[in-house]
């Protein structure tokens, strides 16, 4: 029987998403996590604990593991494990991205240097310390405002900061600085990651979702954006697929992954890429190498009702990909945004909102009881909202018009 090991951070909700997958392939999936206890329930006891943190150590840990138990292929769920998934693979000889490639996909500041040298439209930055004084930097002349201070290696818009003057800039870079310090991201003896301040580039954003299989990529879909992310804080929100773009501008965007994709040298499994939509064509954001976050990949259906997480595991361990063009109709998710910090009490007409004509389905994954922390200080989004539609235009009224009947109570 085929196997795969899929490697998971603790925290992340997709784990059930992937072993309903790999039940339907009939294949034999073990869960490599940091906390071997937490992902038991899901896993039937196939469970790895695997240092995510640690690349080396933690690609030397599976590669004992695989001297018993042959490994088919290894998989990188979320940014926290796409590393040590492709040091793993690369020494186990199994196909995998370059771990330069992979590191620089997670790295904003080499990302731009790589993308910027393919010829792609890329922000003017510049990369600082997290303790460099936001006086000086603005003093020297370097900034043009309006820009958008981040760090360089987290996402989902986790402690990213629009400031449209000087005035300002020392407060942003400071709260940013305080995220990237905090004991959650920068455990003690470490030190904190460095930031890049940016200019912002106005326009809309979409997302695109692909594949690489052999290093040949197949663009499976793109999202638009409908609300405008304009800042101070990047909340995303709404995602809807098949785009409304003219097809003109889709060829743009396709052009300009591929080409982020080689600028990047991943090769192997799923790719997440953002882009702004600004003078001069697509601007690239980010590739990750790794499918969309959160809940997010249930919005998608390919061929006979095929899963994105489908797909990834028959591309991983080398299985044949039947015809898999998405679904006719229109699909989206709203990720849902948390209000304002404190616990969470209770999210009150949810029977409601799943009566919404088109919504296909709401889940909320932040327990009654749990903290909730709202960007950019925040990781989470309180849960999410699904819908289905003729249209796009439809799927995302469904959307609005399930979330405004939700009442979220926080203590």
């Amino acid at each position: 029987m085929t196997r795969v090991l899929l490697l998971v951070p603790t925290r992340t909700y997709r784990t059930a998403d992937f072993m309903t997958a790999a039940a339907r392939l009939a294949v034999d999936v073990v869960v490599g996590s940091e906390r071997r206890n937490a992902l038991e329930a899901l896993s039937a006891g196939r469970t790895l604990r695997v240092d995510l943190r640690d690349p080396a150590r933690g690609a030397a840990t599976i590669v004992e593991y695989a001297r018993d138990r042959p490994l088919d292929a290894v998989v990188g769920v979320d940014d926290g494990s796409t590393l040590v998934a492709a040091a793993a693979a690369a020494a186990l000889g199994l196909p995998h991205n370059d771990l330069d490639a992979v590191r620089a996909s997670r790295d904003k500041a080499t990302a731009r240097a790589r993308f910027a040298a393919a010829g792609l439209p890329t922000p003017h930055h510049l990369v600082v310390e997290a303790d460099a004084d936001p006086r000086a930097i603005v003093a020297a002349g370097h900034v043009r405002f309006p820009c958008v201070i981040k760090p360089i290696d987290l996402s989902g818009s986790q402690g990213v900061i629009r400031t449209d003057a000087a005035l300002g800039f020392e407060a942003a870079f400071e709260r940013v600085a305080a995220i990237v310090r905090s004991p959650a991201i920068c455990p003690p003896g470490t030190a904190p990651q460095r930031l890049i301040v940016e200019s912002f580039i106005p326009g809309p954003e979409v997302a695109v979702e692909g594949l690489i299989r052999g290093g040949q990529l197949e663009i499976l879909a793109v999202f638009d954006k409908p609300d405008l992310l304009d800042g101070p804080f990047f909340e995303e929100t709404i995602y809807v697929t098949p785009s409304r773009l003219a097809p003109e501008t889709l060829d743009s965007l396709e052009a300009a992954t591929r080409a982020a994709v080689r600028a990047l040298g991943l090769t192997e499994g799923p790719v997440h890429a953002e882009f702004r939509l600004a003078a001069g064509g697509p601007w690239v954001l980010e590739v990750a190498a790794r499918s969309i976050g959160g809940l997010c990949a249930r919005t998608l259906r390919f061929g006979a009702g095929l899963a994105l997480e489908e797909l990834i595991l028959r591309g991983a361990a080398g299985l044949a990909l039947p015809l898999h063009d998405r679904e006719d109709a229109a699909a989206g998710v709203m990720m849902l945004p948390i209000p304002r910090a404190g616990i969470l009490h209770d999210v009150r007409g949810m029977a409601d909102a799943r009566a919404v004509p088109g919504i296909d389905g709401l889940e909320i994954t932040v327990p009654r009881g749990g903290t909730v922390v709202p960007l950019p200080e925040g990781d989470r989004y309180l849960g999410f909202l699904f819908a289905r539609g003729d249209t796009p235009a439809a799927v995302e009224a469904a959307l609005r018009a399930a979330h405004a009947r939700l009442d979220v109570v926080i203590a």
